[in-house]
Formats: C-alpha cells, sequence, structure tokens
C-alpha cells in the first residue's frame, strides 16, 4: 500500500527479541487479576491499581504497553477495558488462558529458559541441571508449581478435545485405555461419544486420585475403572484401543520405546494404539511444535516427531504405524497396529 514503511530484517528481528518483555507483561497481567478487574466494564489505570494493591504508575505503563498488542485498549483519562484477547485472561472466562500464561511466565519456567544453550550444547534438560531431578519429580515435591502446572495441562486438554473427537472416530472400540491419561478427562469425553464403550484409566496414584470426581461429573463412572501404576511397569489389559496422548514426547528415545513395549505386552493382536502427538513436518514448513520441542529439550529430554520417526519407533517397539489423522488444531493422531 503507498505511504506504507517495509520493516527491515532487523526491524522484524527486534519485534521477535521484544516478544519476551510482551510474554512477561502478559504474565503480570494475569498473575495480578487485571482482567478480572475489568470485567464489569472500564476503570482508570488507579482505581486498577487499587483494587490489585500496586503502584499507579506501575500499572498504567503496564496496560499501556499491552495495548501495542491489542491486549486491553486505552480509553481517554487513562481508562482500559477489555479487548477479546484481554478477556481470556479472566479465571471465569470460557476457555481462560490464564493457567497457560502463569505456567509460562512463572519464574521457574524463565530460569529454565535461561539455560537453553546449556540443553543445545549438551543435549540434557537444563532443568534437570538446575533442579538436581527430572519434572515430574519436582512436581511430587512443589505443590503450588504442580497446581499450576496441572491447571495448565487442563486448559490444554479443555481446547484440544474437541478437536481430537471431531476428527477420530472411537465408536469401534469396545474398551478403551487411556494410558497416561491424567484424571480422565480426554476418556470420558471418548465414553459420552461411545455410549456402548467402557474406559480403562492408568497414571500414578497422585494423579488418579482426583480421577473419580473427574468421571463422576462427566457421567462415565460407571463405565470407566481406573488403575494406578506407572506405564512402565504394566499396562492394563483387555482393551482393543489404547491411547496415549501427549505422553511420549515427554521422553528421549529409550525410555518413549519402554513405554510402547509396555503396551505391547498387554495389547491384542486385534488391538489398536492411538498416539495423539504433534507430528512434525518432514520439511522446512512452521509448525507450532518445532518450537514447543525446545522446551521438550529444555525440560523434560524428551521430543516432538516426524511421521518417519514415528515409523521408526514404534517399529522398534513392535507396532506398525498404520496412518496419522490430522486435527483442526495442532495435534494428529498417530494410528498403529500390532506388526
Amino acid at each position: 500500500m503507498p505511504g506504507e514503511i517495509e520493516l527491515s530484517p532487523t526491524d522484524d528481528l527486534m519485534e521477535m527479541v521484544v516478544a519476551g518483555c510482551t510474554a512477561q507483561a502478559i504474565h503480570t497481567a494475569a498473575k495480578l487479576g487485571i482482567a478480572d478487574v475489568l470485567a464489569d466494564g472500564p476503570r482508570t489505570a488507579d482505581e486498577i491499581a487499587a483494587e490489585v494493591e500496586a503502584h499507579p504508575d506501575g500499572v498504567y505503563r503496564l496496560l499501556r504497553a499491552l495495548t501495542t498488542r491489542s491486549i486491553f485498549t486505552e480509553l481517554p483519562g487513562r481508562r482500559f477495558a477489555l479487548t477479546p484477547m484481554a478477556d481470556a485472561l479472566r479465571r471465569d472466562a470460557p476457555n481462560s488462558v490464564r493457567a497457560l500464561v502463569l505456567m509460562a511466565g512463572h519464574p521457574i519456567t524463565w530460569e529454565t529458559w535461561g539455560q537453553l544453550a546449556h540443553s543445545v550444547v549438551t543435549g540434557e534438560p537444563a532443568f534437570w541441571k538446575l533442579r538436581g531431578m527430572r519434572v515430574f519429580e519436582y512436581l511430587a515435591r512443589d505443590e503450588e508449581y504442580a497446581d499450576l502446572f496441572n491447571q495448565a495441562m487442563t486448559f490444554s486438554s479443555n481446547i484440544e478435545i474437541p478437536t481430537i473427537l471431531d476428527a477420530y472416530d472411537f465408536s469401534r472400540f469396545h474398551t478403551i485405555v487411556d494410558v497416561g491419561g491424567g484424571q480422565g478427562r480426554l476418556l470420558a469425553a471418548i465414553l459420552r461419544a461411545t455410549p456402548k464403550a467402557r474406559g480403562m484409566l492408568l497414571d500414578i496414584e497422585s494423579v488418579t486420585a482426583g480421577a473419580p470426581r473427574v468421571l463422576a461429573e462427566e457421567g462415565v463412572a460407571d463405565r470407566c475403572t481406573v488403575h494406578s501404576g506407572s506405564f512402565f511397569d504394566a499396562v492394563p489389559a483387555g482393551g482393543d484401543a489404547y491411547v496415549l496422548k501427549h505422553v511420549l514426547h515427554d521422553w528421549p528415545e529409550d525410555k518413549a520405546v519402554e513405554i510402547l513395549r509396555s503396551v505391547r505386552a498387554s495389547i491384542g493382536d486385534n488391538g489398536e494404539l492411538l498416539l495423539v502427538a504433534l507430528v512434525l513436518p518432514d520439511d522446512g514448513s512452521p509448525h507450532l511444535g518445532k518450537v514447543v520441542d525446545l522446551d521438550l529439550l529444555l525440560e523434560f529430554g524428551g521430543r516432538h516427531r516426524t511421521r518417519e520417526e514415528y515409523r521408526r519407533l514404534l517399529a522398534e517397539a513392535g507396532f506398525e504405524l498404520r496412518r496419522v489423522v490430522p486435527t483442526a488444531g495442532a495435534a494428529s493422531v498417530v494410528e498403529a497396529i500390532p506388526a
């Protein structure tokens, strides 16, 4: 368009660099609960500051900065109002992103990302260097961080589950085993969509403790059994579908194969393995998973994989990749059968 200024590569790069500042600004607004204060209408920066117990000038400068990204809007008289993106930061908003924002901007998360060079140079998770233990071990010791982690995972599931059910037909299965299925939200959704099917949920005891409540709330408790234990040790037998949603990406190759072999030992010859995962493109095309993959390197020592990498991984554990079913979201369903 005439009169438009074209940004140089340097300008583009600087925009990307300051994106980290924006991320922390969003985190701060979410932590203070500013969007909740504005739920009933515009307020001045001073009024907001009084409500959230913060410095008036600091609040004004924070909100002024976020308006440049269309998160909040500034009105005359230093008044601010919600935008659609700011509205998603409210605690009670439908599909609120607040928990995910708080997790992404948490000091532990940022300290870990500050050690990215360590992970790139050594290939080892920076989280282990900083904390002296794996993420899941740390979650068992830090109740506040674990609660935030679980809230963030619940949000991600709530967004993703409808796209999985829209893309994949589970109706042909009689018994569905959700391996590493948390408190059973995905399994409950599948069972609601398949009224004649039964389910089995497996996860560690500290996680499954909350499963009966979730399954009861979803109205499927009478069709589902809960099993507490490690998928490295054993997986319940008797299913004709075994679902692993975002499980393998947390683990390096040897551990991922170990998990799959545990499933292979329990699955029948006519059973099917369904991996819900971010499948990376084989070429240089953009994909959300390519950036999120760095977080897996930093925290878990795991990785996102391409279709070919999944084919090789599955073959090593005694499975044959049959097809990859895309969804409307970032994840796909990787379908495999016993080889």
